[in-house]
């Protein structure tokens, strides 16, 4: 497993300290995020996933803790958004530049409005996806939000 991904890459770029956490990545997993927290032995609600979202028809990003949902609701009024969606597993694909299950806030081909749950604040570091399945970084929320450029909000249903 490669240690450097466009994220690590941005994030050194940026100065931000992080940690590397890589995991044994279970692709048969019914929630990624879940077993990544499991196989590391941290708090589900201290992992945060990255989704990639539609708003408007306009591509988001979000980051949310493992052990939560997204409101569909609360993001798009996030956003200022009438509606909002998760976008098709291709599409993030192909939009960010990382595989589903891999796919970082930070090193994207395109950047894109990026929100984080405000809950990350309760957190000295979180954990959230390195740039590849299996490879998470440690960062702290401050750092983490202001290297995606992202805005915090209250996402969780």
């Amino acid at each position: 497993m490669s240690k450097t991904t466009p994220a690590t890459l941005a994030l050194t770029q940026a100065g931000v300290a992080f940690d590397l956490f890589p995991y044994a990545y279970d692709p048969d997993a019914p929630r990624v995020g879940l077993q990544a927290a499991e196989a590391l032995g941290w708090a589900p609600e201290q992992v945060f996933k990255t989704l990639m979202t539609l708003a408007d028809a306009r591509p988001a990003c979000v980051i949310v803790p493992s052990d939560c949902e997204v409101s569909m609701k609360k993001l798009a009024a996030a956003l200022g958004a009438k509606s909002a969606q998760m976008m098709k597993p291709a599409d993030a694909e192909r939009l960010t530049g990382y595989k589903v299950g891999g796919v970082s806030p930070f090193g994207q081909r395109k950047a894109v409005p990026t929100v984080m749950d405000e809950t990350a604040i309760l957190f000295d570091r979180i954990l959230i996806n390195g740039g590849q399945r299996g490879l998470l970084l440690g960062l702290t929320p401050d750092e983490a939000a202001r290297a995606a450029g992202a805005k915090l909000a209250d996402l969780t249903a």
